[in-house]
């Protein structure tokens, strides 16, 4: 275990190294074709659309809030209402892509 100096925080290491693992191109294609194949969907409703694929290996939705977060920035998908998520009992958006 490697300890931490003062004023060093680990979380943002890791979490840039995290972030450095992923191949957003290849996550931002399996996104969008779960979207196309099914519709609408919130990101835990897409985690476990890309899971029984076998894109991921969990349906953790932090495998493509994220992604889809950033998808939204760019005009690929869209936040185009809410609904109650059926796996957390929050309300949680859903995403469309967006029509060109």
């Amino acid at each position: 275990m490697e300890y931490r100096r003062a004023g060093e925080v680990p979380t943002l290491e890791t979490r840039s190294d995290a972030e450095a693992s992923v191949d957003k191109q290849i996550r931002y294609k399996e996104i969008t074709e779960c979207l196309k194949e099914f519709g609408d969907m919130t990101a835990k409703e897409c985690a476990v659309v890309m899971m029984r694929k076998g894109y991921i290996p969990t349906s953790e939705r932090n495998f493509t809030a994220p992604r889809l977060t950033e998808m939204s920035k760019k005009g690929i998908v869209e936040p185009i209402g809410k609904k109650k998520c059926e796996f957390s009992g929050k309300t949680v958006a859903v995403y469309s892509l967006r029509r060109a």
